[in-house]
């Protein structure tokens, strides 16, 4: 059997180092890949100026405070496009799902936590963008890690 590539159709088995064979969906990383990437502009373009801004600007907060929150935002910057890259280098390698494992529990423990601090907030989770992003990042990761056929 030829090693998958990019070339290779939506669905392709992937012969994994135990044996076992499994379909995997290059179609569904790609679209984790893209879904990324959009959280990432969502988080840079439009958060930025709506969160990070008026951070800067706060004078409640004390300096460390307010320049470690800052730092933290550029966590998930880099994190998200990594993200995205990440699983686009998966749809192009789909005999090597283990980083897409990762990135897809990441990805879930992420929409948990944005849920969990929104209700600590008494904020409904589903007005930050970041529970239904990453949950619908984990969503299409496990699409194409158990081979869900589209």
């Amino acid at each position: 059997m030829p090693k998958p590539g990019p070339r290779t159709t939506a669905r392709c088995s992937v012969e994994l180092n135990s044996g076992v064979r499994c379909a995997m969906n290059i179609y569904l990383y790609w679209s984790a890949s893209f879904v990324s990437f959009v959280t990432f502009c969502v988080h840079t373009f439009i958060g930025g100026p709506r969160v990070a801004g008026p951070l800067l600007t706060s004078h409640h907060l004390p300096p460390a405070s307010k320049w470690l929150n800052y730092y933290c935002w550029h966590i998930a910057t880099v994190l998200l496009f990594s993200m995205s890259i990440g699983y686009g280098y998966v749809a192009m390698h789909p005999d090597r799902p283990e980083l897409a494992v990762f990135l897809t529990v990441l990805s879930m423990a992420l929409s948990a936590l944005s849920a969990a601090v929104a209700m600590k907030g008494r904020i409904n989770p589903l007005r930050f963008p970041s529970t239904s992003l990453f949950m619908t990042i984990f969503i299409l990761g496990c699409a194409a890690l158990t081979g869900w056929r589209t």
